[in-house]
């Protein structure tokens, strides 16, 4: 940058260059945020709330049940929609760089983003097993000791199939023979 006593030497043409790149440089910024909106995508249906049983009503009645399929079914979807995503991100950014730096960046990312889809690949098949039992009316029953698993239970982790006295022995067990 020039010094104050360097400022007189400027021409007045370089003077309203300078400006007129502030003034390009000032509309660029607003330019660069429409390229980066993605496609919309398509949107989910609104959020399946809550469910809230009658007094008079039987546990796992056709209506909870109809519930919780309910909630099952948008879960899968929606997992399999993200794993889609990931699909598509892999295969359209798979491009290789030159710099050792931005490639191990790119290959920690992807490997990242494998795990998380492994780990939903996984829930993947334990909402099939909640559907399965959903279908052979054991839906909502521990494995362990045939209680109900309760709705709260249910609504937090749809894809339980302990009840919390059970869960909460098994990670008791767990915490003392694992360290």
């Amino acid at each position: 940058m020039p010094k104050k006593n360097d400022t007189k030497k400027i021409k007045p043409a370089a003077v309203a260059k300078l400006s007129a790149s502030k003034k390009v440089a000032t509309k660029k910024a607003p330019a660069k945020k429409a390229p980066a909106k993605k496609a919309p995508a398509k949107k989910r249906s609104t959020p399946i709330s809550s469910y809230q049983g009658r007094k008079s009503e039987k546990y796992m009645s056709a209506a909870m049940k109809k519930h919780f399929l309910a909630v099952l079914m948008d879960w899968r979807e929606h997992l399999r929609e993200e794993m889609q995503k990931t699909f598509d991100h892999l295969k359209n950014k798979g491009e290789s760089y030159a710099d050792p730096i931005d490639r191990a960046s790119q290959e920690e990312e992807f490997a990242f983003e494998l795990r998380t889809r492994d780990r939903e690949r996984k829930l993947i098949s334990k909402i099939a097993m909640s559907l399965e039992q959903i279908k052979q009316d054991d839906y909502g029953y521990c494995y362990a000791c045939g209680i109900e698993i309760g709705v709260k239970r249910l609504e937090a982790r749809p894809t339980a199939t302990h009840c919390i006295d059970c869960k909460t022995l098994d990670e008791i067990k767990e915490k003392q023979l694992g360290g």
